[in-house]
């Protein structure tokens, strides 16, 4: 299969209306071609491609900013001379100067298939920001990795964030040039907007099942999205960030686990067990130790639970890693009703909510954890509108 920039470089049909025109880039360190060299790098070694800017999203374009929320600084390609902009430093919008710098903007950003992920956002915000200034906005597709599903509660009028860019659920089933048509459409922008599609990309196909597996090199989008793993689980073990417990930063399974010092892993397993064993389906879940070098309980050993995707027991349309951690939440809040699980601080400039809830988009996930008479299918009957309602919001804008 070819992805976006790779039909880019290889078709000159593709590349000709660039003529002409500066070009910019927006991109990361997963932004490779097929033979891995970087599409800064490809676009720089094409003579009919004047690259004039670059653009780096949360953790740099380099991905050099391993922790959490740590900003990056402009600075100066050492190599094509260009200037590269951060969106995620003292702006997270595009100013007028950097939209100065090009005419044309080239999105090429491997994505987690998860709303909360920043780069869903700095695309609306190239989008709106294009639309202003009259700019040209093309999309170098790439695969969604974790496929169609959709899973989740809606965000909620008033709790847009940079987590949140609109209306969605947490696990959106969309490819980044998909999530840029439905952009488009949803706050009405008038913008030059092209996506160079994939070809051969197809999500159902086993084993991948949205990334194909044995075909192309996964490269950390950032650095803590190490494997395919971590990306199925990452819908769901993202809502940790929002807790006192660890999901796994400082340790070689990233957000593929969560725990704490003072829980008992069996005991929560054996809770989420028995609360909803039907939105454990589809992944193994087994009780480990782990003692963190950063971040959450830094030095301290950790009872946790990993999630396992990468076995025979995988059930791509039966997991649901949303739900599963919900059932982690709540297995913990019953064990211990006054755990202190929701963590106060400000997340992702945001001050003035609990940063479960910014993660959520709203309320309703913490209320369900923190209510003990709500069960399974409370939650579901919140969630199943809104997943609903969103397959068939995405329907127009899908391209595979």
């Amino acid at each position: 299969m070819n992805f976006g920039i790779d039909r880019l470089l290889a078709e000159p049909g593709l590349r000709r209306p660039l003529a002409g025109r500066r070009v910019a880039l927006l991109a990361h360190p997963a932004s490779v071609t097929a033979d891995l060299t970087h599409s800064l790098d490809a676009l720089a070694a094409c003579p009919d491609i004047t690259l004039s800017a670059a653009f780096g999203p949360q953790h740099g374009l380099r991905g050099d900013k391993q922790d959490n929320m740590v900003e990056s600084p402009d600075f100066a390609d050492p190599i094509h001379g260009v200037p590269v902009f951060s969106l995620y430093g003292e702006v997270r919008r595009p100013t007028d100067e950097m939209m100065d710098s090009f005419d044309v903007l080239l999105v090429d950003l491997q994505d987690l298939g998860c709303r909360i992920y920043t780069f869903v956002t700095t695309l609306l915000y190239v989008l709106e920001a294009a639309a202003t200034h009259g700019k040209s906005v093309w999309v170098l597709d790439r695969p969604n990795p974790v496929g169609r599903p959709v899973e989740g509660l809606t965000l909620l009028p008033g709790h847009e964030s940079f987590v949140g860019a609109g209306p969605m659920p947490m696990r959106h089933g969309l490819t980044m040039g998909e999530m840029g048509r439905w952009f488009i459409a949803h706050f009405g922008l008038d913008v030059d907007y092209r996506v160079i599609e994939m070809t051969g990309w197809d999500p159902e196909a086993a084993p991948g099942r949205g990334w194909p597996l044995g075909e192309r090199v996964w490269v950390n989008p950032s650095p803590n999205a190490p494997n395919l793993w971590m990306a199925r689980a990452y819908a769901g073990t993202v809502m940790l960030e929002g807790t006192t417990l660890s999901e796994g930063r400082g340790t070689t399974r990233p957000l593929e686990l969560f725990g704490a010092p003072d829980i008992d892993a069996r005991t929560v397993i054996a809770g989420m067990q028995t609360l909803a064993p039907h939105w454990l389906e589809g992944c193994r879940l087994r009780d480990v130790w782990f003692e963190p070098t950063f971040h959450k309980h830094v030095g301290k050993l950790c009872a946790g639970v990993q999630i396992h995707t990468e076995g025979p027991d995988y059930d791509h349309r039966a997991f649901r890693p949303w739900r599963l951690q919900a059932a982690g939440f709540k297995a913990i809040r019953r064990l211990r009703p006054d755990y202190p699980l929701w963590r106060d601080f400000p997340y992702e400039y945001v001050h003035d909510r609990l940063a479960i809830d910014v993660i959520n988009g709203g309320p309703g996930l913490r209320e369900w954890v923190d209510d003990p008479a709500a069960g399974p299918d409370d939650l579901d009957a919140l969630a199943r509108p809104d997943e609903a309602a969103w397959e068939e919001a995405r329907a127009p804008h899908l391209i595979y």
